[in-house]
This record gives C-alpha cells, structure tokens and sequence, in this order.
C-alpha cells in the first residue's frame, strides 16, 4: 500500500508555531514519527506540505491512480477550501483528515471541516499519533 500524507499552511513551522498548541517537535520529526509507523504497517510514504491551496489540489490530483490512501491535515484550509474537497471527491481515493489539536475545542471557526465532508474519517488532538491512527484506519478500510 501507497500513502500520500499531505499536510497545509504552517505545518512547515512545527516547533516554531505556538508551542503550546502544537509541542516542540518540528516538521522533520513528524515526517520521522509517520514513515517509522508506516513502515511497521508495511506501508510506503510519500509526503508532501504546502501553504498554498492551489498545491494541495495539485498533489491530491497527481494521487490518482497512483496512491491508494490520503492522509491530509489540511490545516487552515480545513474550515475555507471547497476546492480541497473537490479535489478529494474527483479523485475517489480513500482520505482521513487528521489535526494534530484538538479543533473541536478551539475557536467556532475551526468547527467547519470541508475536506473532512471527504474523508471516510477524522483523527484530531492526538498530535502525532493521530497520523497513525490515520494510516491504520485506511489499512483496514483498503484490507
């Protein structure tokens, strides 16, 4: 099985960004935690991170045929972009969102999900671990 993880706005500045919120491991070490978990699952990786929109739908429409999961933390772009969504529906590749907080406890805004309208589930507030969670979710769904 194939994964592409993809992840959004400022997830580049893990470690920089609002320790408080997010901890004090960087990107790499997320990168490092997912494929380590990953490969125990016996699943290959690709990643991929951008802070542009246009990108992200980039990406999910080169995963066609060619991926057979989605793992996608599309962070702020999670509450404003029904063009993620789209692009998740036109693929047809089995998707999880993932948020590395809790975003049902923060701001009303964060409440609204389009990509999540996608997904065949939702990990959020586990930090890292809710990227493995994800990537044993879809084992099972594409098991």
């Amino acid at each position: 099985m194939r994964f592409l993880i993809i992840n959004g706005p400022n997830i580049n500045f893990l470690g920089i960004r609002e320790p408080e919120i997010y901890g004090g491991r960087t990107y790499s070490d997320l990168i490092e935690h997912i494929r380590a978990g990953c490969s125990e699952l016996g699943v290959e990786c690709e990643f991929f991170q951008s802070n542009h929109e246009g990108a992200i739908v980039d990406a999910i429409q080169g995963a066609y045929r060619r991926i057979d999961g989605i793992i996608i933390n599309p962070a702020a772009y999670t509450h404003t972009s029904i063009a993620i969504l789209d692009a998740l529906k036109a693929v047809g590749i089995p998707a999880v969102e993932v948020h590395l907080s809790d975003v049902d406890s923060r701001e009303d805004f964060r409440q609204i999900s389009y990509a999540g309208k996608a997904c065949c589930a939702r990990f959020a507030g586990m930090g890292f671990d809710g990227y493995l969670a994800a990537a044993k979710h879809l084992v099972s769904v594409l098991s």
